[in-house]
């Protein structure tokens, strides 16, 4: 009989996050969680701006702007979408469509995404589930796509090139 490695352990430890297939580790380090293997950031002339400044405060740029955008489609204020206390299901449900967009299409780390959002990574993955749930529905599923396209948009990312922007 084998005995388990530590690396084996670590292994079983991981689920992986049904919208991008990256691991999510259940307990401990979240930044081993994140893996080695992501894509480079791109670096461009549509984030020289950000690259200047440091990671955190790149992030919480991003996920503002994520948020501005988000609130514009709809028609919610910014303000009631960054208030970290509890809303209307409305409020929670638009909120959960940009982490969840946020993660997606801008390739962010649920620790980035929840670090921008003011929440807490956990947040973030309940967040990714239910909306991945939830895309069953084809009206919602729309909705959640023209997001995820206006967001691409506005970061200048264009399919089958590696999405991140930090």
């Amino acid at each position: 009989m084998r005995s388990t490695t530590a690396k084996q352990a670590r292994q079983s430890e991981r689920e992986y996050c049904e919208s991008c297939q990256q691991p999510v580790l259940l307990g401990g380090n979240p930044e081993a969680a994140e893996g080695r293997s992501r894509r480079n950031p791109v670096r461009d002339a549509r984030t020289t701006g950000l690259a200047k400044l440091p990671r955190s405060e790149r992030v919480i740029s991003i996920c503002d702007a994520v948020i501005d955008i988000t609130s514009a489609l709809f028609s919610v204020s910014s303000k009631d979408l960054r208030n970290p206390r509890r809303s209307t299901a409305d409020i929670a449900r638009v909120t959960q469509i940009a982490m969840y967009v946020a993660h997606v299409t801008l390739a962010l780390s649920m620790r980035d995404v929840g670090h921008g959002f003011g929440r807490d990574r956990t947040t973030v993955l309940y967040a990714c589930h239910q909306i991945e749930d939830m895309r069953d529905d084809l009206e919602f599923d729309r909705i959640v796509s023209i997001t995820e396209r206006v967001i691409a948009a506005a970061f200048g990312l264009t399919e089958g090139r590696g999405n991140e922007v930090i």
